[in-house]
């Protein structure tokens, strides 16, 4: 009976002795990847009298400073939208901005975590109009800092009357 007990329990430790050493380990798991690593696309921005901005832009998702709505984070992980930082279209129009230099300003809505584009290079959305953002010419369905953009994609800023 002894020589049972003694099997009993040396078969599942071996068995699970077996399974601990065929396993993966865990600090052997790839990486995950830099999901805001720098990207380029191409950022138009239509006033309502013409082009106002086109061209290829590299960017990535980061912090963004405007005169009306302050320093804040631009980079995907707004309201929770993405787990990590991610390229946004509004940090697309900040870098295009700082590089090409030409201004843009907007407001910071806390609730939401994210900008409202209200002027770019002078010209204002106002009581009329608004900056709409597009993706690939399919309105964003979240706010500029909350849109995860891929490389290649084309991002516009489109002065849209209501």
């Amino acid at each position: 009976m002894r020589t049972a007990l003694v099997r009993r329990a040396v078969i599942p430790a071996a068995v699970l002795g077996l399974a601990l050493t065929t396993a993966p380990a865990g600090a052997h798991a790839k990486p995950a990847p830099r999901t805001n690593a720098p990207i380029k696309v191409s950022l138009t921005v239509q006033g309502p009298d013409g082009t106002l901005f086109q061209g290829r832009i590299r960017t990535k998702g980061h912090e963004v400073t405007t005169a009306t709505g302050g320093t804040h984070k631009c980079d995907g992980t707004n309201g929770g939208a993405h787990p990590s930082a991610v390229p946004t279209p509004t940090a697309a129009l900040d870098d295009a901005a700082r590089k090409r230099h030409f201004t843009w300003d907007g407001t910071w809505y806390p609730s939401f975590e994210d900008f409202s584009v209200d002027t770019i290079k002078n010209v204002s959305g106002g009581a009329s109009a608004y900056w709409n953002i597009s993706v690939n010419g399919v309105s964003t369905p979240v706010g500029g800092c909350q849109f995860k953009l891929k490389a290649g994609d084309k991002v516009a800023f489109t002065w849209t009357s209501f």
